[in-house]
């Protein structure tokens, strides 16, 4: 498939690679380190080389963990905003500049980091509702558990980090927070994004003593779109469709943690399958770039009705 569209797609400012080093050792194999460490620092180059490869016509990049989330002070983390290499080239794209592009976990603070605030909270709503006005959706994005929060949950059961397990439990506890506290009714409008297919069979279930107005299937189906990024797998792809059709799925790479050719491997290779758990050519084509094109209002872009 031509002009796909690919949006959880990380990049690191090369002076500040060595602090991504350090979480990405924690789950990507030593051997393939040294390879995310130099697709990392590129916006260009071997990224657009691959990308025209592989049939993606557009990628929409964001600063990797620990990002914004890792700086403590409030004042540093304002100013952090890079003020050049919006557009580097035609087919990239980075999302409109806030303080945050994409939110890698809860934000630290507190004079040693160790205070750790989550964005369900009302101190929150003067963020939800600009996004709201913007009309621009909110990655939700895991990071590698640090401080206290790693030793006491996974000191001992470090394998358990990242895809294993940490990032789902990380992303879940957000995303349900939000939810539950009522984040949506307050923001009726607001759309969030979350990646790696990640939808747990519960989430159907009603659920007691919470805030919100409606039952949780009901934010997922409305206000939640769900992407493939480092999760390749159709049988997965035809769990989540079921519960939330093939309108809420966007496709994604989770480049440079996954590979390109990996990925589109799978997505061009498996087509045939993928085309039958998603109900037809058409949704194929939805999943791979007309729902994000309605979602960030893009379209004319390489090879976009290719």
């Amino acid at each position: 498939m031509l002009g796909k569209i690919s949006l959880e797609e990380a990049y690191e400012l090369p002076a500040k690679a060595d602090s991504s080093r350090d979480q990405a050792a924690l789950y990507i194999a030593p051997n393939d380190l040294e390879r995310y460490l130099r697709q990392i620092k590129s916006f260009t180059d071997e990224r657009i080389e691959l990308s025209d490869k592989h049939g993606i016509g557009y990628t929409i990049i964001s600063l990797t963990v620990p990002g914004i989330q890792g700086i403590v002070e409030k004042k540093r983390r304002v100013d952090a905003r890079p003020t050049s290499g919006r557009r580097r080239a035609p087919s990239l794209r980075e999302r409109a500049w806030l303080p945050w592009r994409i939110l890698n976990d809860v934000q630290h603070a507190g004079p040693d980091g160790e205070t750790y605030l989550f964005y369900d909270q009302p101190g929150y709503d003067a963020f939800w509702k600009v996004a709201e006005e913007l009309a621009v959706p909110i990655y939700i994005h895991p990071a590698a558990p640090v401080g206290q929060r790693y030793d006491v949950l996974y000191k001992e059961r470090k394998y358990l980090v990242g895809p294993p397990l940490s990032f789902a439990n990380g992303v879940s506890l957000h995303l349900l927070g939000i939810i539950t506290n009522g984040v949506f009714d307050r923001f009726p409008n607001l759309q969030v994004i979350v990646g790696h297919l990640d939808v747990e069979r519960p989430l159907a279930a009603r659920a007691h003593d919470r805030f919100c107005k409606k039952d949780l299937i009901y934010y997922f189906k409305n206000k939640i779109y769900i992407t493939t990024s480092g999760h390749f797998s159709t049988p997965t792809l035809e769990y989540v469709v079921k519960y939330l059709g093939h309108d809420r799925i966007l496709f994604s790479v989770d480049y440079p943690y996954e590979t390109i050719e990996n990925v589109c491997g799978w997505w061009d290779g498996d087509k045939k399958e993928i085309e039958k758990v998603l109900g037809g050519e058409k949704a194929y084509y939805d999943v791979g770039r007309e729902n994000a094109k309605k979602l960030f209002k893009v379209d004319g872009y390489f090879q976009s009705d290719a």
